[in-house]
């Protein structure tokens, strides 16, 4: 049916770096998702009234909640893709993570008048009576939501999109709750509890669903509004595409920065060879940022680090370093060595980086993994600059 429906409203629907069918994806699901819950609020909120159910009242004011969330969504999209400006160099695609916490936080206020009126309702039960066809709807609730939950993932996933993932983890949501609104109908209809006031219950577990996943799906977003780090498998291909280049000895100080969907800069440290000629990797680096751009569609920035790779003293005195930093905690790791000899004391010169999980500060660290050395080598002269890893 996704598939279906993509290929009836976007054109050109695999070109996703394209910012007008990334737009179209978002439109749909956003149209697709207003229609649905329009239609399922005015089912359950007639029943909700006819049967004087709290419990259907809250699961129909979810839904038009939700729908509210879509037109929020669908806002966003079109303001994230706007072309830059002069105040917005790197465009607006965070438009995007501030409308996706708006609908989170549209969620949660709905989720918390729920609670107070559920609870209400516990203190001054009435039983609702409970007809066919709201157990009809509910079922049919059930269903679509269901389906939105997997369509609303498939085009998040297409296009990267916070918002799009953020309405699918709450269509799941609803799928439980309106299975609890189901259960407590139909408890009500066959009186399986007697005068124990289930729809308040039934109610109080929808509204702590619905903040839950309000919650939880804030908390992703205000993460990618502060700088949360990349995925794993995103630094990892980034490894393993420099790894391509045998020029490049290794990389390390790996930054990314997110402006939103299709919007990353990513910066990080090359090694190459001392003995390198400057011009010659100088080319090496544009090429890397070249081919980096076509392939992950990224903005990318590399600063180039000559290091002795052939000298056998070097070599060893750097693993002499390393051993020494994992002999504080097996997490450091070491970069950017080098060395100067006096005619007493030899100077190392590396960063040491700290994990940020570490019980050591990293003021600490220096001066253990400074100490270390300077008791398993006494001509050694530690010269440290720590740091924590940025992704």
């Amino acid at each position: 049916m996704t598939n279906l429906l993509l290929k009836l409203f976007v054109k050109n629907r695999d070109d996703l770096k394209n910012e007008r069918v990334r737009g179209a994806h978002a439109t749909l699901a956003s149209a697709t998702g207003i229609l649905m819950n329009l239609l399922l609020f005015a089912g359950k909120f007639i029943m909700g009234l006819l049967t004087a159910s709290i419990s259907v009242l809250a699961d129909a004011l979810n839904n038009l909640s939700d729908a509210g969330s879509s037109i929020v969504t669908m806002i966003g999209f079109r303001l994230a893709s706007k072309p830059v400006d002069k105040e917005h160099p790197l465009g607006h695609g965070r438009f995007e993570y501030i409308t996706g916490f708006i609908v989170d936080a549209v969620i949660i206020l709905v989720g918390a008048e729920l609670f107070i009126g559920s609870v209400e309702r516990i203190f001054t039960p009435t039983t609702p009576t409970t007809g066919t066809a709201t157990l009809i709807i509910l079922g049919a609730s059930i269903l679509v939501k269901l389906w939105l939950f997997f369509f609303y993932r498939k085009i998040g996933k297409r296009i990267d999109s916070a918002a799009l993932k953020a309405t699918a983890l709450d269509s799941i949501s609803d799928c439980c709750s309106t299975t609890v609104v189901l259960f407590a109908a139909l408890a009500a209809k066959f009186g399986w509890f007697g005068a124990f006031p289930l729809d308040g219950v039934a109610g109080i577990l929808v509204a702590c669903l619905i903040l839950f996943a309000g919650c939880k799906s804030a908390k992703e977003i205000i993460d990618l509004l502060l700088g949360s780090p990349p995925s794993p498998e995103f630094i990892q291909e980034i490894y393993d595409f420099t790894a391509n280049y045998p020029q490049i000895v290794g990389i390390h100080d790996v930054m990314v920065h997110d402006y939103g969907p299709g919007r990353k800069i990513v910066s990080f440290h090359a090694e190459v060879p001392s003995d390198c000629n400057i011009n010659y990797a100088h080319e090496i680096i544009d090429d890397i940022e070249r081919d980096m751009y076509e392939h992950f569609q990224c903005i990318v920035t590399i600063h180039l680090d000559p290091i002795a790779v052939g000298d056998e003293q070097v070599n060893a005195m750097r693993a002499f370093a390393e051993e020494c930093a994992k002999a504080v905690d097996a997490g450091f790791s070491i970069h950017d060595f080098r060395m100067t000899q006096g005619e007493t004391y030899t100077n190392l010169i590396f960063d040491l980086v700290v994990p940020t999980d570490s019980k050591l500060s990293v003021p600490d660290a220096v001066k253990a993994v400074a100490q270390v050395i300077k008791e398993r080598n006494e001509n050694c002269f530690a010269v440290i600059r720590g740091e924590h890893p940025y992704v």
